[in-house]
């Protein structure tokens, strides 16, 4: 039996993070496609059974299930973007916080949450990777790629203070 070279995650992890040359992080998202698939088919298949064991009944419980599930996405995104509505575009409370809460495979809806603002579009709109800045009140800003709608890469800028020797100012006399 040929075995599979070991992977941390196992198959699930090759899933979430295939490797593609040229694209930042070395993301295209397979499992996303992989998700437009099976997500339709598995209701599918739900209804079905749900006939064969239930009848109309079944049909119309398995039905209401998927609307409900529907609805509570739907309703959790427009929650999201009523919030992000009332806030500057690009702008969020501290960049060094949302650097550190990141992660790769996240998805922008998910991001736009925890900032409670959209994001600053730096990319050509509709093109792939979308490249989006989040600038906090001490000019510190978090740029984020995302790929087929998750988060592919992500980096903190932070400038230096007006008083650090980097900065061009004297260093402080020695104690």
């Amino acid at each position: 039996m040929r075995r599979l070279p070991a992977v941390p995650g196992g198959f699930f992890m090759r899933l979430r993070t295939p490797r593609s040359a040229g694209l930042p992080g070395g993301c295209e998202n397979k499992a996303m496609n992989f998700q437009k698939i099976i997500v339709p088919v598995a209701g599918v298949a739900g209804v079905l059974l749900a006939y064969r064991f239930y009848g109309w009944a079944g049909v119309a419980a398995a039905a209401g299930a998927l609307v409900m599930w529907v609805l509570l996405h739907f309703s959790r995104m427009m929650q999201v973007l009523k919030r992000a509505a009332n806030r500057p575009i690009g702008y969020v409370d501290s960049a060094v916080m949302l650097n550190a809460k990141l992660r790769p495979g996240v998805t922008l809806l998910h991001v736009v949450a925890m900032t409670r603002a959209l994001g600053q579009l730096l990319s050509v709109k509709d093109e792939q990777p979308e490249i989006f800045r989040w600038t906090d009140g001490s000019e510190s800003h978090v740029t984020c790629t995302f790929v087929a709608g998750k988060l592919a890469h992500h980096e903190l800028f932070r400038p230096a203070p007006a008083d650090s020797p980097e900065a061009g100012g004297a260093a402080p006399p020695a104690p």
